[in-house]
């Protein structure tokens, strides 16, 4: 069965059902946004109203059914409330992201939420807002420098493709099916993932402690984290396998010109379990001269991110750099460097284990040079680390596959939203 298409008279959209129409979204529905009392730490509570934050939202998911703080009665006034089944918009950070409430709540000025719904199902909208004809709107209309976001304004004259009611009942019905059946081939792919990166960081652990003789006599290494070792190794202190060992600091973000130059500057986000190869950020040499905390460490050196969300994370950095105080470098050591970084990586939990702080654990300098490592005779350091790089290689080649299988499977899922809400594919009654 085929539809009679028109031209939509706007070339980047082209031909669309001739049954449909175009109209702006605030003809089609109100659009207000959430408020913040200031300042908010005042009216953060234990107790009260569900207080819904962008940082509540699971990517992917179409759903918000839980928040992690609650808002006092008394600065309710100065928010806005939202119900269950409420579908409401991010418009700063992650913006243009849609989400449907599961709870009631309240939420503040980094939401929009949509009311007073004329010839549109709510549902419908939602893959409407979702869908990269829309998003393609919302990037071009976004304003704001590191924060951007999108005023009720341009929320309200992104251009909609409308079919009738009963067709959109359809096509979100369609969609939900669809796009669960996907997501549930991405959630299959990323926990083979997490399964490789288990069995990954047990090869490591197993190696580094155990060796690769399975015959050789074992003893008591007396530390929690490893256990047993061969008989004839032996262990030591992370301050007694380096040198160097430091840290650095954050030079003021305010004057610019600290980060106009070409010396490398790495923070815990850059330290991503491998080599680093560059630095998003550089420093110029005025900045390196002004800061007497900063240095130049020189490749090559292993980084581990003592706080943040990267906390426990381990890299070998192959550029010289200076480094943030999240940071800890550890250098010139006459061990294997391969061996020490793999076997600091397979004390990441129990380093995390040790580390103090709530919400934002912290690794403290100490707590890693008091770190005991095992410490096998240099030929078998060396024999370990090139059996982990062969071995590690072949996990994390599996694993890219993996990803780029989700990635292509999101790419498939945008296609299909996209194709369904503007009307190049129909959803037809059986």
């Amino acid at each position: 069965m085929s539809v009679e298409m028109k031209d939509s008279g706007i070339d980047w959209i082209g031909e669309i059902p001739k049954h449909w129409n175009m109209l702006m979204l605030k003809n089609a529905v109100s659009i207000k946004r959430g408020g913040s009392p200031r300042p908010i730490e005042e009216y953060i509570s234990d107790i009260g109203y569900n207080w819904i934050k962008i940082g509540d939202t699971t990517k992917g998911s179409k759903y918000i059914s839980s928040c992690q703080v609650k808002i006092k009665e008394s600065g309710l006034s100065k928010t806005r409330k939202v119900q269950v089944n409420d579908l409401i918009l991010t418009n700063s950070m992650s913006f243009g992201e849609p989400y449907i409430l599961k709870i009631d709540g309240c939420i503040h000025d980094g939401w929009v939420v949509f009311s007073d719904y004329k010839n549109i199902d709510k549902e419908f909208l939602y893959y409407f807002l979702l869908s990269p004809f829309c998003k393609q709107q919302f990037d071009l209309q976004v304003a704001g420098g590191v924060v951007q976001n999108l005023n009720i304004d341009k929320i309200g004259t992104t251009l909609l493709l409308l079919p009738p009611k009963e067709e959109q009942f359809r096509i979100a019905n369609f969609l939900d099916k669809k796009c669960a059946e996907i997501d549930e081939l991405i959630a299959l792919q990323e926990q083979m993932i997490a399964q490789l990166n288990t069995y990954k960081q047990a090869v490591i652990t197993e190696t580094v402690t155990k060796g690769l003789n399975p015959n050789v006599k074992m003893k008591d290494s007396g530390v929690e984290w490893i256990g047993e070792i061969p008989e004839h190794w032996d262990k030591d202190k992370i301050i007694r396998m380096f040198k160097t060992i430091g840290s650095g600091t954050t030079p003021k973000s305010t004057e610019d010109s600290n980060f106009q130059g070409t010396i490398n500057w790495l923070q815990s986000g850059d330290i991503n379990g491998n080599i680093i190869t560059e630095s998003k950020h550089k420093i110029s040499l005025e900045t390196l001269k002004e800061y007497s905390v900063l240095k130049i460490y020189k490749a090559p050196f292993i980084v581990v991110a003592m706080y943040g969300a990267s906390v426990g994370n381990i890299s070998i950095s192959d550029i010289d750099a200076c480094v943030n105080q999240a940071c800890c470098v550890m250098s010139n050591s006459k061990h294997d460097f391969r061996f020490l970084f793999y076997t600091i990586k397979s004390a990441k939990n129990y380093l995390i284990y040790r580390a103090v702080g709530g919400g934002q654990p912290n690794i403290s300098q100490d707590t890693l040079k008091n770190l005991w490592l095992p410490n096998p005779p240099l030929s078998e350091q060396q024999f370990i680390a090139q059996y982990l790089d062969q071995k590690c290689k072949g996990i994390d080649e599996l694993i890219s596959i993996k990803k780029e299988k989700i990635e292509h499977l999101k790419a498939y899922k945008k296609s299909v939203i996209y194709e369904y809400v503007t009307g190049k594919k129909q959803v037809f009654d059986n």
